[in-house]
C-alpha cells in the first residue's frame, strides 16, 4: 500500500493553524511507522510518497525506504495542477491521497481523505477577504462532496460540517490536536530571561494566535482599556502582549490600542519561536482568547498544559477545549470581556485560581498530537485498503 499525503502545509517555516496541524500530523504517523518498523501484519510494507511544492525543511521526518518525498510543479496552483499531475504520473499507483488541508487534489480518481479546521467563513463571511472567501466556499464544497473521510478537530467542529453540508455522520471523524509543548509547567522558563528579551512588563496578560478579525483583537483591546481604567491602583501596570503574525484584515487591530488610549500597554510581538512560548504562557497573570469562533484554539491547550489560567468565550468549540477550567465570556461583549479578565488576574494566586489552573492541567492531558496522528493512518489505512 501507498499512501499519499500533501506535505504543502507542513513544510513552511512558522507553522501556526492548518500548518502546524500538517507539521504534527505528519511527523506522528512518521513516528508510529518508524516504532512499527512500517508493517502491518499480514499486508507488507505501507509506504509514504509525501508531495511537496519545494525541497523538505531540516525539520521535517528524514527520508527512509518506506518514507520518499517527492518536489512537484507549479506551486501556485498546486491543488488544480501541481499535485494531481504528480499523482498521475507516479507509478506505482497510490492507494489513498490525504490532504490535511481545504481542498483535495482535482482530476484524480484516488480515494481522497481531507481536513477541515472549522467552518467559520460560512458563519461569519464578513471577516474574511473577497478572494479568500470565494476560494474556501466553493473549493471546500467540492472537496467535501468528493472526500471519503473528513478529519476536524472538534466535535463542534464535526456538528458545523455535517449541518452546514449535509454530509453523513460516519464521514466525518474528530481528531483533537495536542499541545506541541512539553507539559512540564513546574519547569524552570527555559528562557529564563524571556521578559526581558522581548521586554515586557512583569505583569501580563497573554493572548496567541494570528492577526485576524475573527480572533476579536479589536474588542479584547477595548476589554483591556476598561480593565485598566476601572482597577488602575491595583493593576495599572499590567500589560497585554499579543502573539500572531499578521493574517488578513488587521490593520484595526493594530491601531486599536492608540483608539482606546492604551498604545503604551499593549505590545505585539509577531511570530514568536516556539521554544519562547511555554515561557510566555508560565510567566502570564492569565492567557485570553474571547475568539468569535475557533474549531479548536490551540493556544487554549498550550495555554492550560503550562499552567495558566483561560479567559475563553463561551461559544464554538472552547468550551469543549477549556472545560471546566474557563473563565467564560460573552465574545461580542465588551464589559463580559473586561470582568473576565479582572476575575482571572485578581483570583489568580486564589483558592479559585489555583484551582483552574489544577482543572486546565488535567483537561490539557485529555488531548496528545499521539492519539490524533494514530486515528488518522488508521483511517487512511481502512480506505487505502478498500474498506472506505
Amino acid at each position: 500500500m501507498i499512501i499519499a499525503i500533501d506535505g504543502y502545509e507542513a513544510n513552511v517555516p512558522s507553522r501556526v493553524g492548518i500548518g502546524r496541524y500538517a507539521f504534527e500530523i505528519l511527523k506522528g504517523i512518521y513516528a508510529l511507522r518508524l516504532g512499527q518498523a512500517s508493517r502491518i501484519k499480514g499486508q507488507g510494507i505501507i509506504r509514504f510518497r509525501i508531495y511537496l511544492p519545494c525541497a523538505p525543511l531540516a525539520d521535517m521526518p528524514r527520508q527512509t525506504a518506506w518514507w520518499r518525498y517527492r518536489v512537484a510543479q507549479p506551486r501556485k496552483l498546486w491543488t488544480f495542477l501541481g499535485l494531481p499531475f504528480a499523482l498521475l504520473l507516479d507509478r506505482p499507483a497510490a492507494s489513498v491521497v490525504f490532504s490535511p488541508t481545504h481542498y483535495i487534489p482535482r482530476f484524480i480518481n484516488i480515494p481522497r481523505i481531507m481536513s477541515v479546521m472549522d467552518i467559520s467563513y460560512l458563519r461569519f463571511p464578513e471577516l474574511f477577504r473577497t478572494k479568500d472567501l470565494h476560494q474556501l466556499i466553493h473549493w471546500t464544497a467540492y472537496s467535501l462532496a468528493r472526500a471519503k473521510r473528513i478529519f476536524t478537530i472538534s466535535e463542534f467542529s464535526k456538528s458545523d460540517i455535517i449541518e452546514a453540508y449535509d454530509i453523513p455522520r460516519n464521514r466525518v471523524i474528530v481528531t483533537y490536536p495536542g499541545a506541541t509543548m512539553n507539559i512540564n509547567p513546574r519547569s524552570k522558563t527555559q528562557n529564563p530571561n524571556i521578559i526581558a528579551k522581548y521586554n515586557l512588563s512583569k505583569h501580563y496578560i497573554l493572548s496567541v494566535g494570528t492577526l485576524q478579525p475573527r480572533k476579536n483583537y479589536s474588542r479584547l483591546i477595548e476589554a483591556f482599556a476598561k480593565f485598566l481604567k476601572q482597577n488602575k491602583q491595583k493593576f495599572g501596570s499590567v500589560e497585554l502582549v499579543i502573539v500572531g503574525k499578521r493574517g488578513w484584515l488587521y490593520e484595526k487591530i493594530l491601531s486599536a490600542p492608540k483608539r482606546f488610549g492604551v498604545a503604551d500597554k499593549v505590545k505585539f510581538l509577531d511570530f514568536v519561536r516556539d521554544e519562547d512560548l511555554p515561557g510566555l504562557y508560565r510567566e502570564a497573570l492569565c492567557f485570553a482568547l474571547p475568539s468569535l469562533y475557533e474549531g479548536f484554539g490551540l493556544p487554549v491547550l498550550e495555554a492550560m498544559a503550562q499552567g495558566c489560567p483561560v479567559v475563553v468565550s463561551n461559544s464554538s468549540s472552547l468550551p469543549e477545549i477549556a472545560g471546566k477550567a474557563g473563565v467564560y465570556v460573552n465574545p461580542e461583549n465588551v464589559d463580559s470581556i473586561a470582568q473576565g479578565l479582572l476575575s482571572a488576574v485578581r483570583q489568580r494566586n486564589l483558592i479559585q485560581g489555583k484551582q483552574r489552573i489544577r482543572l486546565g492541567l488535567e483537561q490539557a492531558k485529555k488531548f496528545s498530537w499521539e492519539k490524533a496522528a494514530k486515528k488518522t493512518l488508521e483511517v487512511l489505512e481502512e480506505v487505502g485498503k478498500g474498506n472506505g
